[in-house]
């Protein structure tokens, strides 16, 4: 398949995880590098020659370049719209904190909850 090809995601939908819009956005900067360095070995081939560059070429290169970065761009954004946690994770978290909270009286817990939250709080998260 060539690397001009577009398919963009409005055609098949956008992902609905945020490891399939990672996935698909790896693939995407493949893509983009690919077509730098096409358009690279190209220019060095003009160079070498002393002619010039096939203008269709060029402007169909470029084209799907743009394409391409746009839809990194639309998937980035999707993904920022996207659950952080997966239901697992939830549901890990839902059972560690079941765990913690039959293994500490109440006092206990309030500390381990206070400290979870300054250390949250440092990092920004709030």
């Amino acid at each position: 398949m060539s690397v001009f090809r577009h398919n963009a995601p409005g055609r098949a939908g956008l992902p609905p995880t945020r490891q399939a819009c990672r996935e698909r956005i790896d693939q995407l900067r493949d893509d983009i590098a690919a077509i730098k360095a096409q358009i690279a070995a190209a220019d060095l081939e003009r160079q070498r020659k002393h002619g010039t560059m096939d203008a269709r070429w060029f402007h169909r290169a470029r084209t799907a370049l743009r394409h391409k970065q746009r839809e990194v761009a639309k998937l980035s954004g999707h993904m920022a719209t996207l659950p952080k946690d997966s239901p697992d994770r939830s549901a890990f978290k839902d059972c560690l904190i079941e765990v913690l909270r039959t293994r500490f009286d109440d006092a206990k817990w309030r500390a381990v909850l206070d400290e979870a939250r300054r250390i949250h709080e440092e990092r920004g998260q709030v």
